[in-house]
């Protein structure tokens, strides 16, 4: 008889939830080394691809509370990575932009989240790692 314990731990929900703090840890512990957290990168990532943004649309667009988007954008700024100015399309908004500084800065974060990736999926073999890349992708876009 299985224990109620080994029962939930044998749960995809639970595997995919363990795995995932895992990958998220070894991430935020290569992005560490430029002084950023995960929310930082994924900030600087789409203000790269979406920027000039208005600040409002980029909290919806990373589904960030307006309060905690303020916060990362201050950090960021203040590192020089982003800049904050009157939206020329609405001056009563801020809109985003990506300084050099901070594509530099995001280049960097791409290649230590590659590796930290990396060592995360070195168990699997380049197919698996593959497979299972592409069995993730269905499960998250799946209605």
């Amino acid at each position: 008889m299985t224990s109620a314990l080994a029962h939930i731990q044998s749960l995809p929900s639970w595997l995919v939830g363990r795995v995932a703090a895992r990958g998220r840890a070894l991430v935020a512990g290569a992005l560490a080394a430029e002084g950023l957290k995960l929310a930082h990168h994924a900030v600087l990532a789409a203000t790269a691809e979406h920027g000039p943004v208005a600040q409002a649309d980029l909290g919806r667009l990373l589904g960030i509370d307006p309060k905690d988007l303020v916060g990362l954008l201050n950090h960021l700024e203040g590192a020089g990575l982003v800049l904050r100015a009157p939206d020329p399309a609405d001056r009563r908004k801020n809109a985003v932009t990506l300084t050099a500084a901070g594509a530099a800065v995001l280049t960097r974060c791409a290649a230590l989240a590659e590796t930290a990736n990396a060592q995360f999926l070195s168990p699997l073999t380049p197919a698996e790692r593959e497979q299972l890349t592409t069995l993730l992708t269905r499960i998250h876009e799946a209605p």
